[in-house]
């Protein structure tokens, strides 16, 4: 596979402030309370990750891995459940951690899949919120970062499964 061409975005510096606010703005929503963190793999797992050290609440944390059909770099819209949780949402107040919210296909149907089973609250945290591309009414109640147009790549997003080790994140350029 050849390279792509790459130009920085955000700094591994930058993330780190952005993820240290994240962390210290839960802390303080959930003061008295426990979090179920439920970590949308495989993208958010190093955000996910940096994260979790940065919240100061008692935690425990689950996983989810969804799929979207489609080209590489868009959604279907169709989504399918390929590891589901292990604990139960019921009576939790539980965060979902994602990577990056961009058409909202995947984060919508998880959403409504996990209210289904009764959580005290439900809200959403993604490190970079991509609001130009939403197709559907989706938001998140944490943003680290946002970003008009472009596909980005590092700190856990992948271009076919590349390029997630890289510690700052990259616009792909001519994309």
């Amino acid at each position: 596979m050849p390279e792509l061409p790459l130009k920085t975005l955000f700094s591994k510096e930058r993330i780190a402030a952005e993820v240290k606010r994240l962390g210290k703005e839960i802390s303080r929503d959930y003061v008295g309370m426990e979090i179920l963190l439920v970590g949308v793999l495989n993208g958010s797992f190093i955000f996910f990750a940096d994260l979790v050290r940065a919240i100061s609440v008692p935690i425990v944390i689950d996983f989810v891995r969804l799929a979207s059909y489609g080209s590489e770099t868009r959604s279907s819209g169709i989504v399918e459940m390929r590891k589901d949780l292990d604990l139960p949402v019921n009576g939790r107040h539980v965060l979902v951690v994602e990577d990056i919210v961009d058409s909202g296909y995947t984060l919508e149907s998880l959403y409504h899949r996990l209210l289904l089973r009764e959580p005290a609250s439900l809200k959403i945290c993604t490190l970079i919120d991509k609001r130009k591309q939403r197709e559907v009414e989706i938001e998140a109640d944490y943003v680290g970062l946002t970003l008009d147009d472009g596909f980005v790549v590092g700190y856990g997003l992948d271009f076919d499964e590349r390029y997630r080790n890289l510690p700052d994140i990259y616009l792909v350029e001519g994309n």
